[in-house]
């Protein structure tokens, strides 16, 4: 039995080690902090290790453990009446392209985090799950626990009203700053 568990918790680490700055990224764009994404990885990293067993046995652990952070960021977000995205430190958002002007990409990425922050939580959920993290719209469905044309409905809304936005919308059609 010790075999087994040492072999369960080898198994995690290496998912852990591995998985580290996707979900960190993927959490920073939810909660637009960085010491709040921290501690979503975290505390969904946590209620995976307690059932890894299951997890691991899902066949997509990614999906899982994905599914248990929008989950955690969701009931977190319900207990607060507003949640407030900050853009302080925008640095932990990792898979940046390094070509180009530094400080433009830093300009346009503060654009972003403050026309994320104006998205309600479960449209910047639709978004970020369905364009950063390239989910289907079946799996984002799976993960936000939701139906496919609420990921419909809430993604067309949120790019619409980042659309909407002036400062986002010079950045994209300009194509970035390069």
């Amino acid at each position: 039995m010790g075999e087994r568990k040492q072999a369960l918790d080898d198994e995690f680490q290496g998912f852990v080690n591995s998985r580290w700055p996707r979900l960190m990224r993927t959490a920073f764009l939810l909660t637009g902090d960085r010491h709040a994404a921290e501690d979503l990885v975290q505390s969904s990293l946590e209620r995976a290790y307690v059932s890894w067993r299951k997890v691991s046995a899902a066949g997509d652990p990614d999906a899982y453990v994905r599914r248990i952070m929008v989950n955690t960021h969701a009931r977190r977000h319900r207990r607060k009446l507003k949640e407030i995205l900050s853009v302080r430190d925008a640095s932990p958002v990792p898979e940046v392209a390094e070509r180009g002007d530094r400080m433009a990409q830093a300009e346009d990425r503060s654009v972003l985090m403050r026309a994320l922050a104006q998205l309600p939580a479960r449209q910047r959920e639709a978004v970020v799950l369905r364009y950063w993290e390239d989910l289907t719209e079946t799996q984002t469905a799976e993960t936000m626990g939701c139906s496919v044309g609420s990921v419909k409905s809430n993604a067309a809304k949120g790019i619409a009203k980042l659309r909407a936005i002036p400062g986002l919308a010079a950045t994209v059609t300009s194509g970035g700053r390069k």
